[in-house]
């Protein structure tokens, strides 16, 4: 007996004993809000016993949860809005790199998943029966959503979180993807790592979707938690999907420039403390906004950011501040209670006192070059959310509008794989 074939021989009698497998329609990787959207769709399309989500961590722990801002939606009542408005918008921040046809895509979907979220529990702030739209920088009109006053991300976690409980979807916790099965540029399953047992399992599906959040936790400064590690963005270039954009890392402008340590990243002050008419300035009260562009605070993120940069550098200070007592103390404290709850952990009342920021590594506009469908260029492998490259981004993301890719890429993401599945047995 040769090598080869003695190798083979043990696998058939002894790996293959050790090492679980099993079968599933629809394989999703990650549970940000990307992931656990995508599950619920594919729960009614497929039914929840072909499905299977696979986390490293536990559910609710993702990039998502700590999105504060909103979510951009371009709502049919909102007679100030339109889909070639927010189009219009996205592009400028986007540097003309943006695809076209994308933003109006996605755009035109927002109120029909809107619509959706609500159905699965996702309650966005009102004013009696209107919903509170806020505005944020390089945005024309007010048209972004928000829960809680600044816990968007929370909220739509938890809400899909416990949509997804009540389904009683299979859910595997505290697991790791080791690779990508591929043959002939088409995947056909993948290995996970179950590190409360140290079992490996070969999972075969026709529809591996990777849903695996962003890259923020190879910066030194971040606001993305521990998790944000490029896992899914690895295990697609190891398989040899395409990647595009990898040079578009977006630094948000105002992070808590007080470390986390516990959670290892920086706590974001949300643009939308600007867009409510924050200023930024020094530590006596003098704004600067104003040298380095005239729509000062509500200037593309880039632009902000590398502003600030500039201002740091030319006073040799390690962050500037953020003075939100120009707001009204009720809305502000209303609007903003997170971010008030969080100041005062370290003293500071955000009402009376200016906030310390500066940029830190936030959102990732490059990744696994995928169109709106999620599909990569590798066959039966999908990506969606912060993992993925639509082209929606361009060079530098629009304020809010990640949730709504999120949630309009797993929406199509769910019914193009269920279009796709045939009958037949995976092989």
């Amino acid at each position: 007996m040769d090598n080869v074939k003695y190798l083979e021989y043990i696998y058939k009698k002894v790996i293959s004993k050790i090492m679980k497998q099993s079968k599933y329609k629809a394989v999703i990787i990650g549970s940000g809000i990307s992931g656990l959207y995508t599950a619920l769709k594919l729960e009614q399309l497929l039914g929840r016993e072909n499905i299977l989500l696979i986390t490293k961590s536990e559910l609710k722990n993702s990039n998502s949860y700590y999105a504060q801002g909103g979510m951009v939606a371009v709502l049919n009542d909102n007679k100030n809005d339109s889909v070639k408005l927010h189009t219009k918008d996205t592009l400028i921040a986007g540097a003309g790199l943006c695809k076209e046809d994308v933003v109006k895509f996605i755009s035109q979907k927002s109120n029909e998943v809107v619509n959706d979220l609500i159905n699965f529990g996702v309650n966005f702030d009102k004013d009696g029966q209107y919903y509170t739209l806020t505005k944020e920088a390089a945005h024309s009109v007010n048209r972004i959503l928000h829960c809680a006053g600044d816990a968007t991300g929370r909220e739509m976690e938890l809400a899909l979180c416990k949509a997804f409980n009540s389904k009683n979807i299979p859910l595997y916790e505290n697991t790791i993807a080791i690779n990508l099965l591929v043959k002939n540029n088409i995947c056909y399953g993948i290995n996970v790592f179950h590190s409360e047992n140290n079992k490996i399992e070969t999972i075969y599906s026709n529809a591996i979707i990777l849903a695996t959040g962003g890259i923020g936790q190879l910066y030194q400064c971040t606001t993305n938690p521990i998790g944000a590690t490029g896992d899914g963005i690895a295990l697609a270039y190891e398989a040899g999907a395409k990647l595009r954009d990898m040079e578009f890392v977006q630094f948000h402008p105002t992070a808590f420039a007080i470390d986390d340590k516990e959670n290892q990243n920086r706590f974001l002050i949300s643009e939308a403390v600007r867009g409510e008419g924050a200023k930024l300035c020094d530590k006596n009260g003098n704004e600067f906004m104003y040298k380095y562009d005239k729509r000062k605070e509500l200037a593309p993120r880039d632009i902000v950011a590398r502003s600030i940069f500039e201002e740091m550098h030319n006073t040799n200070q390690n962050n500037v501040y953020l003075n939100a007592t120009v707001i009204d103390k009720t809305k502000l404290l209303k609007r903003f209670p997170t971010i008030a709850k969080k100041c005062l952990e370290y003293n500071i009342d955000i009402t009376k006192d200016f906030i310390p920021v500066s940029p830190a590594a936030h959102y990732f506009m490059g990744g696994i070059e995928a169109n709106i469908n999620g599909e990569t260029s590798v066959k039966n492998l999908y990506a969606i959310g912060e993992t993925a490259s639509t082209g929606l981004h361009g060079a530098n993301r629009l304020a809010s509008n990640s949730l709504l890719e999120c949630v309009v890429c797993a929406y199509e993401s769910a019914n193009h794989i269920f279009n796709s599945q045939t009958d037949n047995d995976i092989d």
